[in-house]
């Protein structure tokens, strides 16, 4: 049983088929939303920050969301496994009262995240110039803006409602904040479907930008008046940007994208909606890395981690199967090596179809 499976565009398939693979073909590292279902993702993590890409001398630019931000923000720090062990263990093991409320759950983000980054992991990740960190977050417009969770309910269902007519009217209610460590905006964006604000990384509001990220309406605080970025309230990335939806074949490298599924969701509110798929195009030089569905179905529950585990699982057996899945995880970076040092990867590359893998 394979415990990976390979999806890739046209451009990336050609040029792995001709080159194989190697890590200096890929200009981009993405990360999507997904809370804890990117334990499943864990092992390969490992591997891409501690093998990888450890050696590489170009600069390479990271796009996540959410918990995708999370992750990739620990490759810009000095010691990028280690900070992502401390993310593994902290977020798997991390307990709440009976029923918490958002203040909670985001004071208990806030301290992860700082034992995580570490006393000087901010100061680095804004300062490294081989990892360009985007960190994706959504800037709240109108009456979203309001510190009243009454208007914030209406304006989501306003929201939702619109975007089954189309993903641009989004931006009558969000704008898509990027928050950068570099001197320039994100070489990705040409994303002109909602206004996008380039916003400058810094010691002060990294913090913040990460929590912000997250910040899933109604289980975590949103962040206001972030240091260094417009006024206003900044709520989950992965609101406009779940999955991405994003010009990634403006980028004259490949993209690599470990993700959770074989499908692609552009955005929050797509997810039940089938026929909403990502601009084909976009996709040409992305090779997405997702793990097999005999895999998947092998694990407890036959399923990845999801936050619906908190509600339906007691903490110790919770804690135990999320463990699995971390230590399973390292299959998904056995196979993968073996495909790059063995050269063999273009045979089992399946072309990335989004109407094929659609939802």
């Amino acid at each position: 049983m394979n415990a990976l499976s390979l999806y890739a565009g046209p451009r990336a398939m050609q040029q792995i088929r001709e080159q194989g693979l190697q890590a200096a073909q890929f200009n981009v590292l993405a990360g999507a939303s997904g809370g804890p279902k990117w334990f499943v993702l864990y092992g390969l993590d490992r591997y891409l920050f501690g093998e990888f890409f450890a050696t590489r001398q170009d600069a390479l630019a990271t796009i996540g969301s959410s918990a995708g931000a999370w992750r990739l923000a620990c490759l810009a720090t000095a010691q990028p496994v280690a900070s992502l062990d401390r993310l593994a263990a902290l977020y798997s093991t991390e307990r709440y009262s009976e029923h918490p409320t958002a203040q909670e759950v985001t004071e208990k983000a806030r301290a992860l995240l700082r034992e995580v980054l570490g006393p000087d992991g901010g100061s680095y990740l804004v300062q490294n110039r081989r990892v360009k960190t985007h960190i994706i977050a959504d800037r709240c417009r109108g009456f979203l803006n309001r510190d009243s969770r009454v208007l914030l309910g209406i304006g989501l269902a306003l929201a939702a409602t619109s975007n089954l007519m189309s993903r641009r009217a989004l931006r009558y209610y969000f704008e898509r904040a990027v928050f950068n460590n570099h001197e320039h905006s994100c070489e990705l964006t040409g994303m002109q479907d909602i206004r996008t604000l380039d916003i400058k990384l810094t010691e002060q509001n990294i913090h913040d930008a990460l929590i912000a990220s997250g910040s899933i309406p109604f289980v975590l605080e949103g962040v206001r008046d972030i240091v260094g970025a417009p006024r206003g309230l900044y709520l989950d990335g992965g609101i406009t940007d779940y999955h991405f939806d994003v010009p990634f074949h403006s980028n004259d490298g490949l993209v690599l994208y470990p993700h959770f599924y074989p499908d692609v969701v552009p955005g929050w509110f797509d997810k039940h909606l089938v026929w909403r798929q990502v601009v084909r195009h976009y996709y040409d030089n992305v090779l997405l890395l997702v793990p097999s569905r005999e895999f998947v179905a092998a694990l407890p529950y036959g399923k990845i981690p999801d936050r619906q585990d908190f509600i339906k699982l007691d903490y110790q057996r919770r804690v135990q199967y999320w463990k699995t899945v971390l230590a399973e995880s390292e299959r998904l970076a056995e196979e993968f090596a073996e495909l790059v040092d063995g050269g063999h990867a273009a045979r089992r590359i399946q072309l990335f179809d989004p109407a094929r893998n659609a939802h």
